[in-house]
């Protein structure tokens, strides 16, 4: 019997099985690179992020190459990310300690946005955050930076003590509390920060996949009865796109916005 070569073989799989974990591994690129160490630096994946970051600080260079009085769209559009990131997140949150902040959060929210839009976007149709590497990567520099500024205020042993010391509760309940709140706060944070932006875009993409890929289905199906649920389908593929939208900007948003709730607590003096 004839072997089937390896991407046909890969296509008869992908026709007999929904999608799967296996929707989200991607070759490298660049030919030659398959199998060796350098193989995930030049996948889709990788390619998108370095787009998004590309795209982040463009935006931000033309929009403030020439300030006006009077804003041109593209000023007008980078002023008011930044206006969202220090008045209605750092601000409000954090106080008037958070302005020094405000660059940090609006570029954090910028740069996670446009990495969850690759995810509804023609040809790319996957988020990088759907990886949960790169969740990782994200949740991890907003934990260095929060513990880096408690660290600062109130010195090493200082921050530990605030962070995980109760005040106001009895003494002998302490060695029952304190270990909760090392966990809680300074471990379960960015992890926490890192799952749900996970799996809110890696949920997304698995259920468009499974309405745009069962339409597929339904429309090679043998009963002519059947195949017209191949339209209904891709119209909730169409509407769960819709609501994909909605989800990651709001994603994108609570990221940034726990992020500054840690900062605020850093800088609290009573925890």
């Amino acid at each position: 019997m004839t072997e089937l070569p390896t991407y046909a073989a890969a296509d008869i799989r992908a026709a007999e099985f929904p999608p799967g974990v296996d929707s989200f591994n991607y070759r490298s690129l660049i030919p030659g690179f398959e199998g060796t160490a350098w193989e995930p630096a030049f996948t889709k994946i990788a390619l998108l992020v370095w787009v998004a970051a590309a795209i982040a600080i463009l935006f931000f260079l033309i929009s403030y190459r020439n300030p006006q009085l009077v804003p041109t769209k593209r000023q007008w559009m980078a002023e008011s990310v930044y206006g969202l990131a220090r008045d209605n997140i750092a601000k409000d949150i954090i106080g008037h300690q958070g302005v020094r902040f405000a660059p940090y959060l609006a570029s954090l929210f910028v740069f996670i946005l446009l990495l969850n839009i690759w995810g509804i976007f023609p040809f790319a149709q996957i988020s990088p955050s759907s990886h949960i590497a790169f969740p990782i990567v994200l949740a991890a520099s907003s934990w260095l930076v929060y513990v880096g500024v408690g660290i600062r205020k109130h010195g090493f042993f200082g921050y530990i003590k605030a962070s995980c010391w109760v005040s106001g509760a009895p003494l002998w309940v302490q060695p029952i509390l304190v270990p909760i709140e090392f966990v809680s706060n300074l471990v379960l944070r960015p992890v926490t920060l890192a799952v749900r932006l996970f799996a809110n875009m890696f949920a997304g993409h698995m259920i468009l996949l499974v309405f745009t890929l069962g339409g597929v289905a339904l429309l090679n199906a043998e009963s002519i009865f059947i195949k017209p649920v191949a339209l209904l389908s891709w119209a909730m593929a169409i509407l769960m796109t819709f609501f994909e939208l909605g989800i990651l900007i709001l994603q994108a948003y609570v990221f940034t916005l726990l992020t500054a709730t840690y900062l605020q607590s850093s800088l609290a003096d009573d925890h």
